[in-house]
Parts: C-alpha cells; structure tokens; sequence
C-alpha cells in the first residue's frame, strides 16, 4: 500500500514518477539532486499541492521565493506559476499533486 518511492538523484538531476494516476488526480514524486531545479510553469486547469518529504527545498510562485522544509505542504492555484529549486547539498524529495475536482 505504501507508494513512497526510493529515489536518489545525483547533482544537478530531477527524478520523477507517478505514484497515482486517476481520473482527478495525479501524484508525482519528484527528487531533487543538489542544484537541480523544477522549472517555473503553470496548470490552467489544476490546483497543484507540494509536499515536502524530506529535505529543505527552494518554492518559486510567480517569482516569489521561500524555502520549505519537510515536513511541509504548498498550494498552489490553478493557473499559478510554481516551481522548485534545491539550493541544499542534500537531495531533495517531494511529492507534487495535481487535482481538479470532476465537472469543475
């Protein structure tokens, strides 16, 4: 039942993988190398939720920058420009959820 993937990114490298796919919901688990980062984009459709499982990691939301720590979660709206960058030496893990609710 346990979805947490084992995951260990070199420097400068981002691993991904979907952990669940439905029809209105998608998790991704994504690791982070140091200095690796997630560019900035966006999901017009979606509300897309961070959460940090290990690690310390840099959030960028519309150009805006703070730095979460695990255990931590990050909402972002829908159409809402959001990334991630690991200025740490240590990898970074997180998972990213992206939902949009059926008829909405």
């Amino acid at each position: 039942m346990d979805l947490y993937p084992t995951l260990d990114p070199d420097a400068g490298e981002v691993i991904d993988t979907e952990l669940v796919v439905s029809d209105d919901v998608l998790v991704k688990a994504f690791a982070l190398g140091p200095g690796a980062e997630l560019s900035p984009h966006e999901h017009a459709d979606s509300t897309n939720i961070f959460h940090v499982l290990d690690g310390t990691v840099t959030v960028i939301r519309d150009g805006d920058e703070a730095t979460v720590s695990a255990p931590g979660v990050v909402e972002h709206g829908r159409g809402v420009s959001h990334g991630a960058r690991n200025d740490t030496d240590d990898p970074v893990v997180l998972t990213a959820s992206l939902c949009r609710m059926p008829g909405t």
